[in-house]
């Protein structure tokens, strides 16, 4: 398990004073850090075709950019070029385990671990991101320069799959090395080059706009057909001036678009699941044939066997409101819970493997054995 070391400061301090109002960097942060994925291994997943792959190199100052998969890496060269992979937690469970680094910010908020390797004088070029990342470094060193927020920034495309933006005065400007964090909030441009040899492991946080809430949530009404409902005007008054659209019918519709987010019966179920897909390749793992709750007991009678979750599936809980049902989420599925089977839930959203011997302690009750042998079944879960 990955610890950061915050020296003088506490992970409280750090969300008051720089969560997403200013960046930091934390040498040693973590104490002998062990990179969880080597070069060679992440060169290997960036030829599979499932997972999302690109190379960024500048060659005498004309930027390219290559999609994987990659069959070979030779002609890139020694230097200047940089290998980035996305979601390399979803393949490398050590990588996965990085994120326990963060567990003080809500797991729902955490996107993915994008890993990447460079060359010397490999970078990606001074750049914006909308979102909050944390950059682990890992082999070798790396020189980071981040700026404050400024409209003055002058958007760059020097390549049709890479956008950059102008130079930048940096208030932070050091040489990072194996174990030292760097935080970046959203939208502040910062650059890093690659001394040596270099691995760079990025904590990407996930931050949906408006209009992928508002687009996505209008897809589950059209989908279900749950916005047939017309506007309501029994309580219609006289108007001498029928030309105008009143502030009273403009506040009448914004109201009668309000109660459909303001119905709980709609918006818990949509935000579960649209949170807890999975915007990468997973590795899910349904059983050869399904497990029925006989067989799960001669699963659990076996002591060296172990449950396992998926690495980088997506889960959470939402715990219900009076009179209302909770629910566990489960990349994109949704499980009825209740008091009894709250505590499987709880660990059925944590990257934690469970041993038989734990999985025996929880099946209190017919309900969490249904639980478990469906979260086997649909292959969130597995058994090893």
């Amino acid at each position: 398990m990955q610890t950061i070391h915050w020296g003088e400061l506490t992970p409280e301090q750090f969300l008051k004073e720089y969560w997403q109002k200013k960046p930091l960097l934390i040498k040693g942060a973590f104490k002998d850090f062990t990179d969880p994925i080597d070069a060679n291994e992440l060169a290997g997943l960036a030829m599979e075709s499932e997972i999302e792959s690109r190379i960024i190199a500048n060659k005498n100052n004309q930027w390219q950019v290559e999609q994987g998969p990659f069959e070979s890496f030779d002609k890139f060269g020694e230097n200047n070029w940089t290998l980035l992979v996305q979601a390399v937690n979803n393949w490398s469970r050590d990588t996965q385990a990085l994120l326990t680094a963060v567990s003080f910010i809500p797991q729902w908020r955490i996107d993915d671990v994008m890993v990447s390797f460079s060359t010397p004088n490999g970078g990606v070029g001074a750049h914006l991101d909308q979102y909050d990342v944390f950059i682990i470094q890992g082999e070798g060193k790396r020189r980071w320069q981040v700026g404050a927020p400024d409209s003055s920034l002058e958007e760059l495309l020097p390549h049709p799959d890479l956008k950059q933006v102008s130079d930048f005065v940096a208030v932070i400007d050091e040489i990072t090395e194996a174990g030292d964090l760097l935080y970046i909030p959203p939208n502040h441009p910062h650059n890093g080059i690659s001394i040596e040899n270099s691995i760079n492991f990025s904590i990407g946080f996930q931050a949906p706009n408006n209009q992928e809430l508002w687009s996505s949530f209008a897809d589950k009404l059209i989908d279900e057909d749950l916005g047939e409902q017309r506007f309501p005007d029994n309580d219609r008054s006289l108007t001498t001036q029928p030309q105008l659209l009143e502030q009273s019918d403009i506040a009448k519709l914004k109201l009668f678009m309000q109660q459909q987010l303001e119905d709980d019966s709609l918006f818990t179920p949509f935000i579960g699941k649209y949170l807890t897909l999975n915007h990468h390749a997973l590795e899910i793992l349904m059983p050869v044939s399904p497990i029925t709750e006989g067989r799960l007991d001669d699963i659990l009678a076996e002591s060296e066997n172990t449950l396992v979750p998926v690495s980088g599936i997506k889960s959470l809980i939402i715990e219900n409101k009076p009179h209302q049902a909770s629910f566990l989420y489960i990349n994109g599925e949704s499980f009825l819970i209740d008091k009894e089977t709250m505590e499987l839930a709880t660990y059925l959203t944590k990257p934690h493997t469970l041993t038989t011997k734990q999985v025996k302690s929880l099946m209190t009750c017919l309900k969490n054995k249904q639980l478990l042998t469906n979260v086997l079944n649909m292959g969130f879960w597995y058994v090893a």
